[in-house]
């Protein structure tokens, strides 16, 4: 038997149910307060400068990522509320969402993508160090925050 297809999208507007419900249950499994309100979620959906991208296993929601400019720090982005279903880990899901995330920086010419976590979620820690995520200074007033890290990305012309 071969395992089910993952396709990832970037979500547009039209997909605002299944990120509004993968985003309500990120905020859940890691026990912070949700900072998304429906209007931020639909800029993630129509901004161009940012994006959500959604995992699809066999059509059904498996998780997602968000990326958004980092106006504070020259060419930088910020990767937020990487998530992916308990039923849907251990495939590569997470992987394959960050390669995306980090390929659509890189099309807006960004040198770095930044990002906050708690010291409790060791295993989406390991997946970011394991990608070249490294430990920085708080970038941001983020109260729930413990682990701020950055990665920085080369392009083909670097």
């Amino acid at each position: 038997m071969t395992a089910p297809a993952v396709k990832i999208i970037r979500a547009t507007p039209s997909h605002s149910v299944e990120a509004e419900l993968l985003l309500n249950e990120y905020y859940e499994a890691v026990g912070v307060v949700k900072r998304d309100t429906p209007a931020a979620i639909a800029d993630y959906l129509s901004d161009e400068a940012s994006g959500l991208w959604i995992a699809y296993v066999d059509d059904f929601p498996a998780g997602c990522v968000v990326l958004r400019p980092l106006p504070t720090i020259d060419a930088a982005t910020e990767c937020k509320r990487l998530y992916v279903r308990p039923q849907f880990r251990g495939r590569g899901i997470a992987d394959a969402l960050l390669d995306v995330m980090e390929e659509f920086a890189l099309e807006k010419a960004a040198d770095w993508v930044y990002l906050d976590s708690k010291d409790d979620l060791k295993d989406a820690l390991r997946i970011y160090v394991r990608r070249g995520y490294q430990p920085c200074e708080r970038y941001n007033d983020n109260p729930q925050a413990t682990v701020f890290l950055r990665k920085r990305l080369h392009s083909a012309t670097s």
